[in-house]
Protein backbone atom coordinates (compact mmCIF):
# COMPACT_ATOMS: atom_id res chain seq x y z
CA UNK A 1 0.00 0.00 0.00
CA UNK A 2 2.54 2.45 0.66
CA UNK A 3 3.96 2.59 -2.69
CA UNK A 4 0.54 3.50 -4.26
CA UNK A 5 -0.73 5.93 -1.05
CA UNK A 6 0.38 9.17 -2.33
CA UNK A 7 -2.14 8.33 -5.69
CA UNK A 8 -4.63 7.24 -3.38
CA UNK A 9 -4.64 10.37 -1.02
CA UNK A 10 -4.76 12.48 -4.21
CA UNK A 11 -8.32 11.27 -5.11
CA UNK A 12 -9.10 10.91 -1.59
CA UNK A 13 -8.54 14.47 -0.82
CA UNK A 14 -10.59 15.01 -3.74
CA UNK A 15 -13.89 13.34 -2.89
CA UNK A 16 -13.26 10.86 -5.45
CA UNK A 17 -14.32 7.26 -5.33
CA UNK A 18 -11.44 4.45 -5.59
CA UNK A 19 -11.46 0.57 -5.96
CA UNK A 20 -8.35 -1.05 -4.10
CA UNK A 21 -7.42 -4.66 -4.29
CA UNK A 22 -4.88 -5.82 -1.60
CA UNK A 23 -3.24 -8.75 -1.18
CA UNK A 24 -3.91 -10.39 2.49
CA UNK A 25 -2.08 -13.39 2.45
CA UNK A 26 -0.10 -15.72 -0.22
CA UNK A 27 0.93 -19.39 -0.34
CA UNK A 28 3.69 -20.94 -2.23
CA UNK A 29 5.06 -18.98 -5.14
CA UNK A 30 2.94 -15.88 -5.15
CA UNK A 31 4.61 -12.76 -6.64
CA UNK A 32 3.99 -10.40 -4.28
CA UNK A 33 3.89 -9.97 -0.56
CA UNK A 34 0.64 -9.30 1.91
CA UNK A 35 0.05 -5.66 1.69
CA UNK A 36 0.88 -5.34 -1.98
CA UNK A 37 -2.26 -2.77 -3.97
CA UNK A 38 -3.56 -2.32 -6.55
CA UNK A 39 -5.87 1.15 -7.39
CA UNK A 40 -8.72 1.54 -10.04
CA UNK A 41 -9.08 5.21 -10.23
CA UNK A 42 -12.09 7.34 -10.82
CA UNK A 43 -11.22 7.79 -14.85
CA UNK A 44 -10.12 3.78 -14.80
CA UNK A 45 -6.33 4.13 -13.95
CA UNK A 46 -4.69 1.15 -12.94
CA UNK A 47 -1.84 2.19 -10.24
CA UNK A 48 0.23 -0.43 -8.37
CA UNK A 49 0.35 -4.65 -8.77
CA UNK A 50 -0.91 -7.29 -6.87
CA UNK A 51 0.97 -10.07 -8.58
CA UNK A 52 3.53 -8.47 -11.30
CA UNK A 53 1.10 -8.72 -13.85
CA UNK A 54 -0.21 -12.25 -13.66
CA UNK A 55 -4.12 -11.39 -12.17
CA UNK A 56 -4.24 -7.10 -12.44
CA UNK A 57 -6.93 -8.06 -15.66
CA UNK A 58 -9.01 -10.14 -13.28
CA UNK A 59 -8.40 -7.58 -10.11
CA UNK A 60 -9.47 -4.39 -12.05
CA UNK A 61 -12.49 -6.10 -12.76
CA UNK A 62 -13.14 -7.14 -10.04
CA UNK A 63 -12.43 -3.19 -8.23
CA UNK A 64 -14.53 -1.97 -11.03
CA UNK A 65 -17.95 -4.31 -9.75
CA UNK A 66 -16.78 -3.20 -6.03
CA UNK A 67 -16.76 0.33 -6.47
CA UNK A 68 -20.52 0.10 -8.20
CA UNK A 69 -21.96 -2.37 -5.48
CA UNK A 70 -20.24 -0.90 -2.66
CA UNK A 71 -19.74 -4.21 -1.22
CA UNK A 72 -16.08 -5.45 -0.47
CA UNK A 73 -15.14 -8.86 -1.66
CA UNK A 74 -12.33 -11.16 -0.98
CA UNK A 75 -11.51 -13.10 -3.94
CA UNK A 76 -8.14 -16.06 -4.04
CA UNK A 77 -6.76 -16.76 -7.23
CA UNK A 78 -4.40 -19.84 -8.11
CA UNK A 79 -3.82 -22.97 -8.71
CA UNK A 80 -6.40 -24.25 -6.76
CA UNK A 81 -8.86 -22.41 -9.44
CA UNK A 82 -10.30 -23.62 -11.92
CA UNK A 83 -9.82 -20.60 -13.83
CA UNK A 84 -6.59 -20.02 -12.53
CA UNK A 85 -4.74 -19.99 -15.99
CA UNK A 86 -7.47 -18.21 -17.35
CA UNK A 87 -6.52 -15.10 -15.33
CA UNK A 88 -2.77 -15.80 -15.81
CA UNK A 89 -1.50 -16.82 -12.71
CA UNK A 90 0.94 -19.20 -14.11
CA UNK A 91 3.86 -18.93 -11.21
CA UNK A 92 1.84 -21.42 -9.30
CA UNK A 93 1.34 -19.72 -6.37
CA UNK A 94 -2.03 -18.64 -4.72
CA UNK A 95 -2.63 -15.03 -3.68
CA UNK A 96 -5.97 -14.13 -1.67
CA UNK A 97 -6.87 -10.43 -2.84
CA UNK A 98 -9.17 -8.27 -0.53
CA UNK A 99 -11.10 -5.66 -2.66
CA UNK A 100 -13.06 -2.66 -1.38
CA UNK A 101 -14.34 0.89 -2.22
CA UNK A 102 -12.61 3.79 -1.06
CA UNK A 103 -13.69 7.31 -0.62
CA UNK A 104 -14.23 9.45 2.39
CA UNK A 105 -17.32 7.85 3.49
CA UNK A 106 -16.24 4.73 3.23
CA UNK A 107 -13.05 5.10 4.63
CA UNK A 108 -12.79 8.51 6.90
CA UNK A 109 -9.99 7.38 8.89
CA UNK A 110 -7.56 7.84 5.92
CA UNK A 111 -6.14 11.14 6.02
CA UNK A 112 -4.87 10.90 9.48
CA UNK A 113 -3.05 7.34 8.66
CA UNK A 114 -1.64 8.86 5.42
CA UNK A 115 -0.55 12.18 8.15
CA UNK A 116 1.20 9.30 10.28
CA UNK A 117 2.79 7.71 7.57
CA UNK A 118 4.03 10.90 6.06
CA UNK A 119 5.74 12.04 9.65
CA UNK A 120 7.15 8.87 10.11
CA UNK A 121 4.57 8.01 13.33
CA UNK A 122 3.54 3.93 13.33
CA UNK A 123 0.39 3.55 12.71
CA UNK A 124 -1.21 0.25 11.90
CA UNK A 125 -5.10 -0.20 10.03
CA UNK A 126 -6.87 -4.10 10.99
CA UNK A 127 -9.92 -4.90 8.50
CA UNK A 128 -12.25 -7.79 8.81
CA UNK A 129 -11.86 -9.37 4.79
CA UNK A 130 -13.65 -11.99 6.28
CA UNK A 131 -16.49 -13.09 8.85
CA UNK A 132 -19.67 -15.25 8.92
CA UNK A 133 -21.62 -12.10 9.34
CA UNK A 134 -21.12 -9.97 6.18
CA UNK A 135 -21.98 -6.92 8.57
CA UNK A 136 -18.97 -7.08 9.93
CA UNK A 137 -16.75 -7.14 6.70
CA UNK A 138 -14.80 -4.23 5.98
CA UNK A 139 -14.74 -3.03 9.30
CA UNK A 140 -11.83 -1.30 11.45
CA UNK A 141 -9.75 -0.66 13.72
CA UNK A 142 -6.91 1.92 13.56
CA UNK A 143 -4.24 0.87 15.97
CA UNK A 144 -1.13 3.45 17.41
CA UNK A 145 1.18 2.87 19.71
CA UNK A 146 -1.05 4.96 22.14
CA UNK A 147 -4.54 4.10 21.29
CA UNK A 148 -6.91 2.74 18.70
CA UNK A 149 -9.56 3.90 16.94
CA UNK A 150 -12.79 2.47 15.77
CA UNK A 151 -14.45 -0.85 16.39
CA UNK A 152 -14.56 -4.13 14.52
CA UNK A 153 -18.02 -5.17 16.26
CA UNK A 154 -17.76 -6.43 20.03
CA UNK A 155 -15.42 -4.86 22.71
CA UNK A 156 -13.57 -8.83 22.97
CA UNK A 157 -12.72 -8.89 19.54
CA UNK A 158 -11.52 -5.01 19.45
CA UNK A 159 -8.91 -6.23 21.94
CA UNK A 160 -7.83 -9.76 20.85
CA UNK A 161 -6.66 -7.99 17.49
CA UNK A 162 -5.27 -4.88 18.81
CA UNK A 163 -3.50 -6.47 21.15
CA UNK A 164 -1.76 -8.49 18.21
CA UNK A 165 -2.08 -5.54 16.05
CA UNK A 166 0.27 -3.78 18.27
CA UNK A 167 2.90 -6.43 17.86
CA UNK A 168 3.34 -7.00 14.01
CA UNK A 169 3.21 -2.77 14.11
CA UNK A 170 6.23 -3.28 16.25
CA UNK A 171 7.90 -5.94 14.51
CA UNK A 172 6.98 -3.67 11.60
CA UNK A 173 5.08 -6.95 9.70
CA UNK A 174 1.28 -6.71 7.63
CA UNK A 175 -0.36 -10.17 8.16
CA UNK A 176 -3.64 -11.71 7.74
CA UNK A 177 -4.80 -13.02 10.78
CA UNK A 178 -7.52 -15.87 11.97
CA UNK A 179 -9.65 -15.44 15.19
CA UNK A 180 -13.25 -17.03 16.22
CA UNK A 181 -16.15 -15.05 15.43
CA UNK A 182 -16.07 -13.03 17.89
CA UNK A 183 -12.27 -12.76 18.46
CA UNK A 184 -11.60 -15.93 20.11
CA UNK A 185 -8.08 -16.68 19.55
CA UNK A 186 -8.64 -20.25 18.69
CA UNK A 187 -11.41 -19.94 16.42
CA UNK A 188 -11.87 -19.63 13.02
CA UNK A 189 -14.40 -17.94 10.49
CA UNK A 190 -12.97 -14.49 11.09
CA UNK A 191 -10.15 -12.98 9.17
CA UNK A 192 -8.02 -9.63 9.70
CA UNK A 193 -5.41 -8.17 7.81
CA UNK A 194 -3.30 -5.92 9.56
CA UNK A 195 -1.42 -3.87 7.62
CA UNK A 196 1.49 -2.24 9.19
CA UNK A 197 3.16 1.12 8.86
CA UNK A 198 5.64 1.50 10.90
CA UNK A 199 8.96 4.12 9.71
CA UNK A 200 11.05 2.44 7.67
CA UNK A 201 13.73 0.06 8.53
CA UNK A 202 17.02 1.59 9.37
CA UNK A 203 20.54 0.53 7.50
CA UNK A 204 23.76 2.21 9.49
CA UNK A 205 27.20 1.84 7.50
CA UNK A 206 29.95 2.81 9.44
CA UNK A 207 33.26 3.68 7.56
CA UNK A 208 33.41 7.00 4.95
CA UNK A 209 34.74 4.63 2.28
CA UNK A 210 34.51 4.40 -1.59
CA UNK A 211 32.43 1.00 -0.95
CA UNK A 212 30.13 2.81 1.70
CA UNK A 213 28.90 5.14 -1.26
CA UNK A 214 27.67 2.00 -3.65
CA UNK A 215 26.26 0.17 0.07
CA UNK A 216 24.19 3.23 0.50
CA UNK A 217 22.77 3.75 -2.28
CA UNK A 218 21.93 0.33 -2.65
CA UNK A 219 19.96 0.83 0.96
CA UNK A 220 18.47 3.14 -0.54
CA UNK A 221 17.14 1.16 -3.01
CA UNK A 222 16.35 -1.55 -0.38
CA UNK A 223 14.34 0.82 0.60
CA UNK A 224 16.45 1.28 3.97
CA UNK A 225 16.86 4.90 6.02
CA UNK A 226 20.53 4.98 5.74
CA UNK A 227 22.78 6.67 7.54
CA UNK A 228 26.61 7.04 7.29
CA UNK A 229 28.88 7.36 10.39
CA UNK A 230 32.60 8.33 10.65
CA UNK A 231 34.44 9.77 12.87
CA UNK A 232 36.47 11.52 9.96
CA UNK A 233 34.72 15.12 9.21
CA UNK A 234 36.87 15.42 6.10
CA UNK A 235 35.62 11.97 4.74
CA UNK A 236 32.18 11.89 6.59
CA UNK A 237 30.36 14.71 4.34
CA UNK A 238 26.77 14.70 2.48
CA UNK A 239 28.50 15.46 -0.65
CA UNK A 240 30.36 11.94 -1.10
CA UNK A 241 27.06 10.19 0.00
CA UNK A 242 24.01 11.92 -1.48
CA UNK A 243 21.80 8.42 -1.32
CA UNK A 244 22.25 8.71 2.71
CA UNK A 245 19.51 10.09 4.36
CA UNK A 246 21.80 11.65 7.23
CA UNK A 247 25.87 11.56 7.55
CA UNK A 248 26.64 11.96 11.07
CA UNK A 249 30.11 12.47 12.40
CA UNK A 250 31.08 10.79 15.88
CA UNK A 251 32.76 7.86 16.81
CA UNK A 252 30.49 5.24 15.92
CA UNK A 253 30.48 2.75 18.70
CA UNK A 254 29.24 6.31 20.59
CA UNK A 255 26.74 7.03 17.89
CA UNK A 256 25.47 3.29 18.17
CA UNK A 257 24.88 3.43 21.82
CA UNK A 258 23.30 6.99 21.46
CA UNK A 259 20.97 5.09 19.07
CA UNK A 260 20.10 2.49 21.36
CA UNK A 261 19.63 4.47 24.34
CA UNK A 262 17.41 6.62 21.96
CA UNK A 263 15.45 3.67 21.47
CA UNK A 264 16.10 4.18 17.44
CA UNK A 265 17.40 0.72 17.10
CA UNK A 266 15.09 -2.46 16.62
CA UNK A 267 15.54 -6.07 15.15
CA UNK A 268 14.52 -4.56 11.52
CA UNK A 269 17.68 -2.50 11.83
CA UNK A 270 21.12 -3.76 9.66
CA UNK A 271 24.86 -2.67 10.48
CA UNK A 272 27.50 -3.17 8.30
CA UNK A 273 31.03 -2.06 9.61
CA UNK A 274 33.12 -1.13 6.72
CA UNK A 275 36.25 0.73 8.72
CA UNK A 276 38.28 -2.55 8.58
CA UNK A 277 40.59 -0.65 11.29
CA UNK A 278 40.21 -2.06 14.59
CA UNK A 279 40.66 0.96 16.70
CA UNK A 280 36.87 2.11 15.00
CA UNK A 281 35.18 -1.46 14.24
CA UNK A 282 36.65 -3.38 17.56
CA UNK A 283 34.37 -0.85 20.12
CA UNK A 284 31.85 -0.76 17.49
CA UNK A 285 30.66 -4.58 17.42
CA UNK A 286 31.40 -5.02 21.13
CA UNK A 287 28.12 -2.83 21.10
CA UNK A 288 26.30 -4.34 18.58
CA UNK A 289 26.88 -7.77 19.37
CA UNK A 290 26.19 -7.39 22.49
CA UNK A 291 23.75 -4.44 23.22
CA UNK A 292 21.52 -5.28 20.18
CA UNK A 293 19.10 -8.07 18.83
CA UNK A 294 19.49 -6.18 15.00
CA UNK A 295 18.83 -8.39 11.67
CA UNK A 296 22.21 -7.79 10.75
CA UNK A 297 25.74 -7.44 11.21
CA UNK A 298 28.38 -7.40 8.58
CA UNK A 299 31.99 -6.42 8.98
CA UNK A 300 34.26 -5.90 6.08
CA UNK A 301 37.83 -7.41 5.86
CA UNK A 302 40.49 -10.06 4.57
CA UNK A 303 40.49 -13.56 6.24
CA UNK A 304 43.46 -12.08 8.05
CA UNK A 305 41.63 -8.82 9.11
CA UNK A 306 38.52 -11.14 10.24
CA UNK A 307 40.76 -13.24 12.82
CA UNK A 308 42.70 -10.54 14.06
CA UNK A 309 39.07 -8.73 14.79
CA UNK A 310 37.32 -11.87 16.35
CA UNK A 311 40.68 -12.28 18.50
CA UNK A 312 40.10 -8.43 19.84
CA UNK A 313 36.72 -9.58 20.17
CA UNK A 314 37.04 -12.68 22.20
CA UNK A 315 39.81 -10.38 24.47
CA UNK A 316 36.75 -8.23 24.77
CA UNK A 317 35.19 -10.45 26.43
CA UNK A 318 32.43 -11.39 23.83
CA UNK A 319 30.92 -15.11 23.92
CA UNK A 320 30.93 -16.93 21.22
CA UNK A 321 26.95 -17.00 20.63
CA UNK A 322 27.51 -13.08 20.59
CA UNK A 323 30.35 -13.77 17.71
CA UNK A 324 28.55 -16.21 15.59
CA UNK A 325 25.78 -13.28 14.89
CA UNK A 326 28.72 -11.21 13.09
CA UNK A 327 28.56 -11.65 9.15
CA UNK A 328 32.41 -11.36 8.50
CA UNK A 329 34.09 -11.00 5.89
CA UNK A 330 30.34 -9.84 4.98
CA UNK A 331 28.70 -10.39 1.85
CA UNK A 332 28.01 -13.67 -0.10
CA UNK A 333 30.66 -14.97 -2.74
CA UNK A 334 29.58 -13.17 -5.87
CA UNK A 335 32.89 -12.92 -6.90
CA UNK A 336 32.67 -9.32 -6.33
CA UNK A 337 35.31 -6.47 -6.80
CA UNK A 338 34.03 -3.28 -7.36
CA UNK A 339 32.30 -0.76 -4.67
CA UNK A 340 29.50 -1.47 -6.58
CA UNK A 341 29.70 -5.65 -6.76
CA UNK A 342 30.23 -5.77 -3.23
CA UNK A 343 27.39 -3.93 -2.20
CA UNK A 344 25.10 -5.86 -4.78
CA UNK A 345 26.77 -9.31 -2.67
CA UNK A 346 26.32 -7.24 1.14
CA UNK A 347 22.70 -6.65 -0.05
CA UNK A 348 22.36 -10.32 -1.38
CA UNK A 349 23.13 -11.86 2.29
CA UNK A 350 21.13 -9.15 3.98
CA UNK A 351 17.93 -10.45 1.87
CA UNK A 352 19.24 -14.41 2.30
CA UNK A 353 19.35 -14.22 6.35
CA UNK A 354 15.82 -11.80 5.80
CA UNK A 355 13.97 -14.39 4.27
CA UNK A 356 16.17 -17.52 4.59
CA UNK A 357 17.13 -18.16 0.91
CA UNK A 358 20.58 -19.99 0.84
CA UNK A 359 22.32 -17.80 -2.05
CA UNK A 360 22.44 -20.56 -4.41
CA UNK A 361 21.78 -20.45 -8.21
CA UNK A 362 17.88 -20.40 -8.70
CA UNK A 363 18.77 -22.74 -11.82
CA UNK A 364 20.12 -24.98 -9.61
CA UNK A 365 17.64 -25.74 -7.28
CA UNK A 366 14.00 -27.60 -7.40
CA UNK A 367 10.74 -26.56 -5.12
CA UNK A 368 9.55 -22.78 -4.21
CA UNK A 369 11.70 -19.67 -5.36
CA UNK A 370 9.74 -17.64 -2.74
CA UNK A 371 10.56 -18.23 0.78
CA UNK A 372 7.65 -18.59 3.19
CA UNK A 373 9.13 -16.93 6.99
CA UNK A 374 11.32 -14.17 7.87
CA UNK A 375 14.52 -15.06 9.78
CA UNK A 376 13.33 -14.64 13.84
CA UNK A 377 10.09 -13.30 12.76
CA UNK A 378 6.40 -14.35 12.30
CA UNK A 379 5.04 -16.32 9.36
CA UNK A 380 4.15 -13.53 6.88
CA UNK A 381 1.92 -16.04 4.53
CA UNK A 382 -1.59 -18.54 4.93
CA UNK A 383 -3.36 -17.27 7.82
CA UNK A 384 -1.53 -17.11 11.70
CA UNK A 385 -4.12 -18.76 14.05
CA UNK A 386 -3.37 -15.69 17.35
Amino acid sequence: MREVLPELMRWWRDGRTVGVGTVVATFRSAPRPPGASMLVGPAGEAVGSVSGGCVEGAVYELAQAVVTSGEPHLQRYGVSDDDAFAVGLTCGGILDVYVEKVDQQTFPELGSIADDVDAGRPVAVATVVEHPDPAWVGRRLVVRPDRVDGSLGSERADAAVADDTRGLLAAGHSQTLTYGPDGERRGEGMRVFVWSFAPAARMLVFGAIDFAAAVARMGNFLGYKVTVCDARPVFATATRFPSADEVVVTWPHKYLRGEIDAGRIDGRTVICVLTHDPKFDVPLLEVALRETEVAYVGAMGSRRTHEDRMSRLREAGLTEEQLARLSSPVGLDLGARTPEETAVSIAAEIIALRWGGGGERLAALDGRIHHETRQGAPATVTDVTS
